[in-house]
């Protein structure tokens, strides 16, 4: 079951300014009345539904990661968007195997089928989905197996190149649960942060625990492959739990602001985190990091993103809104772009900064299982 009666809801998130989950220096854009980014905006267009018609994961569903693409290279063409899916045709959760590409027309394909990156017999493509240089896509899995808590296992990131084959994959250690991720690219260099939600989560049983953490992982980025050059959690404490409905609640979207700093959506406590200096730290910083912003409009922020004028981007599954929060915690702009309860996951801003791009994986009709664009 995807759905939630409550505010906590399954998700994780994505991407950071024009790039999908790029974070670029330099961006800048009009961002309408008063400075607000959102009141640009007041129409949603379906773009495109994002279950696979045919093949090996023929009807895969509730899709979560996104992330646009930034040149044409391999199978990937400049200004697609990826998404990722986290069921499979059953309606399992943790089980979802695809990541399709969509044209901003609407063409829709499957751009790749990810393989078991661990020995747990399923997939379970989470909101994590960045796309780096070099048409280099990485991807986060949290596996569970029959779509059942009691059988969440770790998962892993798995790095595929321009053409849907997997040339990496980053597991063990820290990664535990990747659920969400976004990243920064300088020259070969990929700094990915990764939000990670079963940190003791199964066995407490539905219990809260505080253990949920950000992960920072370096990247070596060569013309065929993309390798881990270091990894340190920087940040612990953010509250976690399975759900009978949702699988599993934990941090989820992240975003770096131009300061450096690191925004986490923490779906567990309906606030927006802040992890200071998330480039360069090297101590861990616990409770969860820094409050940002919480209560009022944030009610289980999910997928997160940064708006070129630095102000914070969140889907909010218990109310339907993306609310936008500047880095001083106040909150000033919604836009209602769902009226389900718990269906909204990852976003990514459209390139040239001219909308957002965002999944609804309940809906009714078209607009189920599908990519849309606030613009």
């Amino acid at each position: 079951m995807k759905t939630l009666a409550s505010k906590h809801r399954l998700a994780g998130v994505t991407a950071t300014l024009a790039v999908g989950a790029l974070v670029a220096s330099g961006a800048s854009a009009s961002t309408g009345a008063g400075g607000h980014f959102l009141a640009r905006f007041h129409t949603i267009t379906h773009v495109a539904s994002m279950v696979p018609t045919n093949g090996p994961a023929k009807g895969d569903q509730n899709p979560y990661g996104v992330a646009v693409v930034r040149r044409s290279v391999g199978k990937l063409v400049k200004g697609d968007v990826l998404v990722s899916n986290f069921n499979n045709a059953k309606n399992q959760q943790g089980t979802g195997k695809s990541i399709m590409e969509v044209s901003p027309s609407g063409h829709a394909q499957v751009f790749a089928i990810v393989p078991r990156p661990t020995n747990a017999k399923a997939v379970g493509l989470t909101t994590a989905l960045v796309e780096l240089p070099r048409g280099f896509v990485v991807v986060g899995s949290l596996p569970a197996p029959g779509g059942m808590s009691a059988n969440m296992t770790a998962g892993a990131l798995t790095i595929l190149n321009s053409n849907g084959k997997v040339v990496n994959t980053i597991k063990g250690g820290p990664i535990n649960g990747p659920w969400d991720m976004t990243a920064v690219v300088r020259g070969n260099k990929a700094t990915l942060f990764v939000t990670n939600v079963l940190n003791g989560t199964v066995k407490a049983a539905g219990k809260i625990v505080h253990r949920g953490t950000v992960v920072r992982i370096g990247l070596k980025l060569s013309k065929t492959n993309a390798t881990m050059t270091s990894e340190r959690v920087i940040a612990t404490g953010f509250g976690e739990h399975t759900d009978p409905a949702a699988l599993v609640v934990g941090p989820t979207g992240v975003g770096l602001g131009p300061n450096g700093t690191l925004y986490v959506a923490d779906s567990v406590a309906n606030r927006i985190a802040a992890i200071p200096s998330a480039m360069t730290r090297m101590t861990k910083l616990g409770h969860g990091g820094v409050t940002v912003s919480t209560g009022n409009l944030l009610i289980d922020p999910l997928g997160l993103a940064i708006a070129p004028n630095g102000h914070i981007i969140s889907q909010n599954g218990g109310n339907g809104n993306s609310v936008e929060t500047t880095p001083g915690g106040q909150q000033f702009a919604k836009t209602l772009v769902s009226n389900g309860a718990g269906d909204l996951f990852g976003l990514a801003i459209a390139p040239k900064a001219s909308g957002i791009y965002f999944v609804n994986d309940i809906g009714t009709g078209p607009a189920a299982n599908s990519l849309e664009l606030l613009h």
